[in-house]
C-alpha cells in the first residue's frame, strides 16, 4: 500500500508570520492536529495543536485573563513551528511510514511532491485505521 492511498489529501496550511490566534481558530473549527507551514507554496515546518497548547497562557478564555496572557496569541508560527519535518512522497510504502513513526518522535509526516510542495499528510491514525480494515476484511 502505498501513502498516496492513505493520505489526506486536504492539506490545511499557514504562513511563518500568521499568529497563533489564527492557529488557534483553525484548530478549532476543523478536526486537524497538525497544520502544514509554508513558504512560496514549498513546505518549511509543522505546527501541532499540542506545540499551541505549549505556547498559548493556560488562562486564556478565564476569570484571571491578563493582557500578557493575551499577548501569547500574538505570537507567530515561526516561533513555536517544527522545523525540517520529515516527509514521504506519494509512492512510498506504508512500511516507510512505521519506520518513521517508530525511529523518531513525530505523529504525522507530510506527503510532498519532488517540488517540496505539501500533497497530503499521513498520521499514525491513519496507518492505525489501515490495519484495523485490513483486519476486519481477512
Amino acid at each position: 500500500m502505498k501513502m498516496a492511498d492513505l493520505m489526506t489529501t486536504r492539506v490545511v496550511t499557514v504562513g511563518f508570520d500568521d499568529t497563533l490566534e489564527t492557529v488557534r481558530e483553525i484548530f478549532e473549527q476543523s478536526s486537524f492536529h497538525h497544520l502544514l507551514v509554508v513558504e512560496d507554496r514549498k513546505l518549511q515546518g509543522i505546527v501541532s495543536d499540542r506545540d499551541l497548547l505549549r505556547a498559548l497562557s493556560p488562562f486564556i478564555d478565564s476569570v484571571v485573563e491578563t493582557k500578557r496572557d493575551l499577548g501569547t496569541l500574538s505570537k507567530r508560527v515561526h516561533q513555536i513551528m517544527s522545523r525540517k519535518p520529515l516527509t514521504l512522497k506519494a509512492d512510498a510504502e506504508v512500511a516507510d511510514a512505521i519506520q518513521l513513526f517508530l525511529e523518531n518522535s513525530i505523529s504525522c509526516i507530510p506527503i510532498v511532491n519532488d517540488e517540496s510542495i505539501p500533497v497530503g499528510i499521513v498520521s499514525w491514525r491513519d496507518i492505525l485505521r489501515f490495519f484495523s480494515v485490513q483486519s476486519t476484511t481477512e
